[in-house]
């Protein structure tokens, strides 16, 4: 009902046309666009859209799953849009795997940096650890246990 309720509310916001928002997706600023892609590809995102600022390539969409995740980087978003962004503390990214301590392993091999070890939780439903990719967006690996 909040959703309905919050779209009606658009329908009519100062007397304007309809607005409908969609596509919903997130972006990390990254030092290093190429690093960040091939590391982001590792854990199975396809690249499906890249921009090119004057022949250089600035920001990457990555799909897995139906999820859009774009990766730009930090000198583009300053120079292109007056942003200045620092370290991610904001946010984090989640992904499903079957075996969270074998994907911690991994990304860890490939780049990434431990945050929180894997561990159960929610009596053991769940279990989950926590790095970071090579810009210091956290990233949370989690799986069902199987009981």
């Amino acid at each position: 009902m909040v959703g309905e309720w919050n779209f009606l509310m658009l329908k009519t916001f100062n007397g304007r046309k309809s607005m409908k928002f969609k596509n919903p997706h997130i972006i990390y600023y990254v030092e290093n666009l190429d690093e960040s892609r091939n590391f982001y590809k590792r854990l199975g995102f396809k690249v499906s859209f890249t921009a090119n600022v004057r022949g250089k390539a600035v920001h990457h969409e990555l799909l897995l799953d139906g999820f859009n995740l774009g990766i730009a980087t930090k000198e583009t978003a300053k120079e292109e849009h007056g942003l200045t962004p620092g370290r991610n503390a904001g946010c984090e990214l989640v992904l499903w795997v079957d075996d969270t301590d074998l994907a911690i392993e991994y990304v860890i091999e490939n780049g990434a940096t431990l945050l929180s070890p894997p561990h159960n939780f929610l009596d053991n439903k769940l279990r989950s650890g926590w790095v970071q990719d090579l810009d210091g967006n956290p990233i949370q690996l989690v799986s069902k246990n199987s009981n």
